[in-house]
């Protein structure tokens, strides 16, 4: 039975294919910190030295969100619904330890356990980046260790005297708040069931980066979908396509932050015209063609009798899928 009717079931398969089928549903999301998130490894915020836009070559620097820091708390938020509709148990499924392999997460993300079995991500996601450059979007805090009686201490003092001034403990570079990465979530093949699956996920995300429990508020505003017979432009391209129309349109007014009309206009128009100049065959849903159906997704995903249709229909699709794919893999590998 179709979920959804705002859109041609001819966009969906019936069944998770084994092979590459060429059917490409790609979300175009931009990611709005609404805190001080930490994109970093070894203690420093990733970035890369870049392009500004298309048109303007100006080097710059852009901070980066890399595609792990996108996808992991997409899954893991989609891994938390399954357990609390009862479809995966506390103790089944063990993000990183030890994978079900029959459930959506697992078919749509994938998994890889040594000898006992691997499968491919259907959903695929690359580095984003932010629209301003680094200078703009970023901050130092110091960072000091409060005591109960108030006072703060420097690393290594057992605690600061009243009115003596106390050292700093470290510095951390934090991302702003109001910083924008473009981002497009690619899933291969998709069922009406796991593409509604992954769309829930983006949308119901809300934390990303390091210390998730105390910062990386982030929120994703989903401006499109399009449906192609293969991939289309890069996170960077479209970023880079967005900088040069704000800057035309004079709506990058540093230091302050970026107004989020003046983003989503540039973004819908950057991607129409990056999609006008694509070799492949795509449906683009867009602004205005947009909203019937994000609409009918949120309405359907705000009750708890829409979410458990989706989330079942996910796991009868994916525990199929299991039966009949990944139960000969782990036999084949018995055997040799």
């Amino acid at each position: 039975m179709a979920l959804l009717k705002a859109i041609d079931a001819k966009f969906f398969h019936t069944e998770i294919p084994y092979k590459p089928m060429g059917k490409y549903v790609h979300f175009l999301t931009i990611r709005v910190t609404e805190s001080y998130p930490l994109f970093q490894t070894d203690g420093e915020l990733n970035k890369a030295r870049v392009r500004a836009g298309i048109i303007d070559k100006t080097p710059v620097s852009r901070l980066s969100m890399f595609k792990r820091k996108q996808s992991t708390p997409e899954r893991l938020v989609g891994r938390e619904l399954l357990r609390t509709y009862g479809l995966v148990e506390p103790k089944e499924c063990e993000y990183n330890v030890e994978f079900g392999m029959d459930n959506p997460d697992c078919i749509i993300y994938g998994f890889a356990i040594g000898d006992s079995g691997s499968e491919k991500s259907k959903v695929v996601v690359d580095t984003a980046f932010s629209i301003t450059p680094f200078d703009q979007s970023h901050e130092t805090f110091t960072l000091n260790a409060p005591y109960e009686n108030g006072t703060m201490a420097s690393k290594g003092e057992a605690g600061s005297k009243p009115g003596e001034v106390t050292s700093r403990i470290n510095q951390q570079d934090h991302i702003r708040p109001q910083v924008f990465f473009p981002s497009i979530v690619t899933l291969k093949d998709p069922t009406e069931a796991s593409f509604l699956y992954v769309f829930n996920n983006i949308l119901r995300t809300r934390h990303y980066g390091a210390q998730t429990t105390r910062t990386g508020r982030v929120r994703n505003e989903i401006v499109g979908v399009v449906f192609a017979d293969g991939e289309i432009i890069s996170n960077l391209r479209w970023t880079q396509a967005i900088f040069d129309r704000m800057s035309a349109a004079g709506t990058l007014h540093s230091p302050d932050p970026l107004d989020e009309d003046d983003v989503m206009t540039a973004a819908n128009a950057a991607i129409t015209h990056l999609l006008a100049e694509e070799f492949i065959v795509h449906t683009d849903l867009i602004g205005d063609l947009f909203t019937p159906l994000l609409d009918e997704v949120k309405s359907l995903t705000g009750s708890e009798a829409g979410i458990q249709k989706i989330l079942q229909q996910a796991d009868k699709e994916a525990k199929a899928y299991a039966s009949k794919h990944i139960s000969k893999k782990k036999t084949a590998a018995k055997a040799g």
